[in-house]
């Protein structure tokens, strides 16, 4: 199946102001997968010109709360998780019996790689159904975002089970922050259906699809530095996938309680920092 083109198809649709078209396609879609459109900020169909307008709705004020512990980190994301835990001999858990290479999750550098060695990661799957926007877990500046080019194979939790290197094997944005605890990476996947993914810093990364890595470095100090605060919104999918995050040794602590299949909501308690800035 061309997943590219078919993707981008979806994607021009999705962006188009097609009128009662659009509208019927966004009521069908609420009611298909039973969103709750009660926390959005627009309520109705009709308040969106555009499927992709809908699709990244903004919540209501008050929808969602971070946790305003400064020991803890939130969800980035509503969605479920997929697997977390320890990053093992530089490798990642995708499913049973499949594992993946952190240095290739992260565009194939082994120093970008380096600090997440021995590290922590967690992946959580965003259902169509869901909120799209992608919030920071942590404070933290930006110091390197990265492009990488690849499949769009469906990231559904059926797929994940049965296609080796998933994750690393898709299209993906790779962003690196500096944290008063430790550095961590949130790495955006595309998958089939997927039209866009975009940064709140940059914009829409893809499409157009690459076939090679690009590389952008940002100024951590001075005026040009971007710090997001925890909570902040950070990007947004069109047309939804997954989110893998990646922190440093001994930098945070899951709740041993989450697992596969854990809801996951915006804001609400993710992990405990183990490292804490005693710089103040």
């Amino acid at each position: 199946m061309p997943k590219h083109g078919i993707s981008r198809l979806v994607g021009k649709f999705a962006a188009a102001e097609a009128g009662w078209l659009t509208t019927k396609a966004i009521s069908y879609f609420i009611k298909a997968y039973d969103i709750n459109m009660a926390e959005a900020k627009l309520k109705n169909a009709t308040d969106f010109a555009t499927f992709n307008d809908f699709f990244t709705r903004e919540l209501e004020e008050g929808a969602r709360t971070i946790i305003a512990d400064p020991n803890t980190i939130c969800y980035p994301v509503d969605g479920a998780i997929s697997q977390q835990g320890p990053i093992v001999q530089g490798q990642l858990i995708q499913a049973k019996g499949f594992n993946y290479s952190l240095e290739t999750l992260l565009g194939g550098d082994q120093a970008t790689a380096a600090p997440f060695q021995d590290g922590e990661f967690s992946c959580i799957y965003l259902a169509p159904k869901d909120y799209h926007r992608i919030h920071m877990p942590i404070t933290g500046t930006l110091r390197e975002m990265i492009y990488v080019p690849g499949d769009l194979f469906s990231v559904n939790p059926l797929t994940a089970n049965n296609v080796p290197n998933l994750f690393a094997r898709n299209e993906r944005v790779v962003t690196v922050f500096d944290t008063a605890h430790g550095p961590m990476a949130m790495v955006l996947v595309g998958a089939t259906i997927v039209a866009s993914i975009e940064t709140i810093w940059a914009g829409t990364i893809t499409p157009p699809a690459g076939k090679d890595v690009f590389r952008w470095q940002y100024p951590t100090e001075g005026a040009g530095a971007i710090t997001l605060e925890k909570g902040a919104e950070m990007g947004r999918f069109k047309l939804g996938s997954t989110v893998v995050t990646t922190f440093a040794p001994n930098m945070v602590k899951f709740n041993p309680q989450a697992g596969p299949e854990t809801v996951t909501r915006l804001g609400e308690h993710y992990a405990d920092l183990v490292t804490l800035d005693t710089s103040a």
